[in-house]
C-alpha cells in the first residue's frame, strides 16, 4: 500500500512537470503498446507515401531491470527529477539492503545480496526504470532520429529518398554507437543478438537500395536487415502489407478454436463464448488499428476466423448463414471492428484520454485560419490530410479523421468514453447489417 502511495505521488509529480519523454509509453496512464504502434506505424506510412524509404532499428537491452545501479538512480532522481530530502532518502532506503534466495521444493538457498536492480514484482520497480532510462531519448533527438520506447524496448527510425539511403545508415550507426556509450555509463548493455534493423518502402523503392548499405554494425557484429520484425507483438513486413501478421494471428486463432471446440459441449454456450472472447477475439482486436484501409482480400483470413468462432459458440454448420449468427451474438465483422478501434482512439485523443503524440496527429477544421465559419468546422470535422498514394490513407492521421467525419454529429458530440463506446458499436452494428434499431 505504501508503495502504491509513493508511486502515485511520483506519477503526479512527473505528469505535472512533464518530466518523462513523450515517446515512452510503458507504465503510464492512457498509454499502451497499441498507442505506441499506431504512432510508429503512422510515421512510417506517411514517409512511404512521400516516396521515401524508412529504416527502423530495434534495440534490446540485456537484463535491463536487473542491472539498474542504485547510486546512479539516486543521482538521476535528484538531478533530473528534483527529488531530494526525505523523499530521496526514503527511495534510497527502499532500494538498499535487499536480498534474494531460491526455493526448490522445501529447500532454500542462502540469501544473496542485491547491490543493483529494481525489486522484481514490485509496484515501484517499473517507475524507477523509466526514471533510470529517461534521458536516452536525448541521444535520438541529437541525431534527428525519431524514437519510441516501451520500457526497455527502444526503437529508432528515420527516412529519406532512396538515393540518400546511405546517409540513413550512417546516422543510425552513430546513434546506435551513442546508445552503446550511454548504456556503458548506466551499467547497461546492448544485446546485439536481439538488435534488428528493417527497411520499409514500396517494392520499387526497396529494389533501388544497395544490400551492403542496408547493414548495421554493432561492435564486431553485423546486423543484416530483416524482412519481418515483431514490434510489440505485431509483425511488420518491409512493405507493410501486414500479411505476415494476419497469417500468424489466423494460425494462432484457429489453434485456439480447435482446442475450445473439443470441449465446447461440456462447457455450454456462455463459458464457450467467454473463452472465445479471451483467446480468439482478443487476438483479432490487438493492434487492429494498423489494419485500417487494407483491402478486403487481405482481411479475409481474419474474417474466416471470426466466422469459425461464431459457429463454435452457436454450434451451427458451415452451410448456415453467418450474418444471423453475428446478429445473435451482437458482433461486429472484422472490417467494422477495425473502424471501431480507430474511432475509439480518435475519441480518446480529442478528449485528452490518449497520449499527446496521438492528439498531435489530429487537427479540427475549425483550427484552420479562415475556415472557422465553414459548415465542416461547425460540425467538428477533422482535417483529412492529402496523400500521394492510396497507401497513405492507412496512416492514423488520415484514417482516423476519415472515419470520424463519417460518424453522425450527435455521436461525435458524446464526451463520456463508456457511453461513446456503446453508441459507436450500436451505430456500426446498424451500418454493418443495414438494421434499424430501436
Amino acid at each position: 500500500m505504501v508503495e502504491r502511495l509513493v508511486d502515485r505521488q511520483l506519477g503526479e509529480h512527473f505528469n505535472a512537470h512533464e518530466l518523462l519523454p513523450v515517446t515512452q509509453s510503458a507504465y503510464r496512464a492512457q498509454h499502451s503498446t497499441e498507442t505506441a504502434l499506431v504512432k510508429v506505424h503512422n510515421d512510417i506510412v506517411n514517409a512511404i507515401d512521400q516516396g521515401h524509404v524508412v529504416a527502423l532499428v530495434m534495440l534490446d537491452l540485456t537484463a535491463a531491470f536487473d542491472t539498474v545501479d542504485h547510486s546512479i538512480l539516486s543521482t538521476v532522481l535528484h538531478d533530473r527529477f528534483g527529488i531530494d530530502g526525505e523523499a530521496l532518502g526514503w527511495i534510497r532506503n527502499y532500494l538498499t539492503d535487499r536480498s534474494q534466495r531460491v526455493r526448490v521444493g522445501s529447500s532454500l538457498s542462502t540469501p544473496c545480496d542485491l547491490p543493483c536492480g529494481v525489486a522484481q514484482g514490485s509496484v515501484l520497480g517499473p517507475r524507477q526504470f523509466l526514471v533510470y532510462s529517461e534521458d536516452i531519448v536525448d541521444i535520438f533527438h541529437r541525431r534527428n532520429v525519431s524514437h519510441h520506447a516501451y520500457a526497455d524496448d527502444n526503437q529508432g527510425y528515420t527516412d529519406s529518398d532512396p538515393a540518400h539511403a546511405h546517409s540513413i545508415v550512417a546516422n543510425l550507426q552513430m546513434t546506435v554507437g551513442d546508445v552503446g556509450h550511454w548504456c556503458s555509463s548506466r551499467r547497461l548493455q546492448l544485446n546485439p543478438k536481439k538488435t534488428e534493423i528493417i527497411w520499409f518502402g514500396t517494392s520499387a523503392n526497396l529494389a533501388k537500395l544497395n544490400t551492403d548499405d542496408m547493414q548495421l554494425h554493432l561492435d564486431t557484429d553485423i546486423i543484416e536487415p530483416a524482412t519481418v520484425i515483431r514490434d510489440l507483438g505485431v509483425f511488420l513486413d518491409s512493405e507493410l502489407s501486414m500479411r505476415q501478421h494476419i497469417a500468424r494471428v489466423t494460425r494462432n486463432c484457429f489453434y485456439q478454436l480447435r482446442r475450445i471446440r473439443s470441449i465446447s459441449r461440456q462447457l455450454g454456450r456462455d463459458v464457450t463464448q467467454q473463452l472465445v472472447s479471451s483467446f480468439v477475439l482478443s487476438r483479432l482486436d490487438y493492434g487492429n488499428a494498423l489494419l485500417a484501409e487494407l483491402p478486403a482480400s487481405t482481411l479475409a483470413p481474419l474474417q474466416r476466423v471470426q466466422n469459425a468462432a461464431a459457429r463454435v459458440i452457436l454450434n451451427i454448420k458451415p452451410s448456415d448463414h453467418i450474418t444471423t449468427a453475428f446478429i445473435q451474438l451482437h458482433w461486429l465483422p472484422v472490417k467494422y471492428r477495425i473502424i471501431y478501434k480507430v474511432c475509439i482512439l480518435v475519441h480518446k485523443a480529442l478528449n485528452d484520454l490518449a497520449p499527446s503524440y496521438l492528439r498531435d496527429l489530429l487537427h479540427p477544421v475549425a483550427d484552420l485560419p479562415g475556415r472557422s465559419m465553414l459548415r465542416s468546422a461547425m460540425t467538428s470535422d477533422l482535417i483529412i490530410p492529402a496523400t500521394k498514394l492510396h497507401f497513405g490513407e492507412r496512416a492514423f492521421s488520415t484514417a482516423g479523421p476519415t472515419h470520424w467525419n463519417n460518424l453522425p454529429e450527435q455521436l461525435r458530440a458524446i464526451t463520456d468514453p463508456n457511453y461513446f463506446k456503446k453508441a459507436l458499436k450500436t451505430h456500426l452494428f446498424r451500418t454493418a447489417f443495414n438494421l434499424v434499431l430501436y
